[in-house]
């Protein structure tokens, strides 16, 4: 899932640690890919109050992918957009898999937004709350060896406040064109790009059908 997904899930939680532990994971592998930690596995390492709410949040957010991920729901929808990517990339290194598997995530996102079930100034307060020194703390003892480009990354994406961007769809269809230029260095030609955009606004009208669905079905399995 991504950002605003697992927000969901503790949108009404008081503790901005756990808000922020709950995409924590994401915002690492995003700041720097080859950073790949588990503090979960050492619990012992965060008992104060402060970095024991960050690997709470940490915990959840595990557990939610991981939820969603084996859902059937999710196998489905993903199924589903890959076929409809499949004509539009033959000509394209980006794998249709692995765009529908983005898609089907980044649409999640956006239908929340649109449906008012999270709001997105409440996710980036909390994130504004967290204090330097737990987060710092946190990395520290997660061998996190270059503290200050985790911050220039972290201060950038609150700052940006990008997220807002995806209330609109067209902006979903951008975001996903990003992400595939971080791996291919020309994923798309301008007809792969406004195929994309069609694609998106066709499906999305079949996921708005049934998308709380896997929401209600993950809090429901939360421990």
């Amino acid at each position: 899932m991504n950002f605003l997904s697992h927000f969901y899930f503790d949108r009404n939680t008081p503790n901005a640690n756990i808000v922020l532990g709950t995409i924590l994971p994401d915002l690492l592998k995003n700041a720097n890919k080859s950073w790949n930690v588990h503090p979960e596995k050492h619990p012992e390492l965060f008992s104060n109050k402060g970095l024991n709410t960050l690997l709470q949040g940490w915990k959840r957010h595990l557990q939610v992918d991981l939820l969603f991920h084996s859902s059937e729901f999710f196998n489905t929808k993903m199924q589903e957009l890959k076929q409809l990517f499949i004509p539009i990339l033959k000509d394209s290194p980006v794998r249709p898999s692995f765009l529908a598997h983005i898609g089907v995530e980044l649409l999640l996102d956006h239908l929340l937004i649109e449906h008012q079930k999270i709001t997105i100034n409440s996710f980036y307060d909390n994130l504004e709350a967290v204090k330097e020194a737990d987060l710092t703390d946190f990395l520290d003892r997660c061998n996190i060896n270059d503290t200050e480009l985790f911050f220039k990354f972290f201060n950038s994406f609150k700052s940006s406040r990008y997220l807002l961007s995806y209330q609109k769809l067209e902006n979903i269809s951008y975001a996903l064109q990003r992400i595939c230029m971080r791996l291919w260095e020309q994923p798309f030609t301008e007809k792969n790009t406004y195929d994309l955009t069609s694609i998106l606004e066709f499906y999305k009208i079949q996921l708005e059908v049934d998308f709380m669905v896997i929401f209600e079905e993950i809090e429901f399995r939360l421990t």
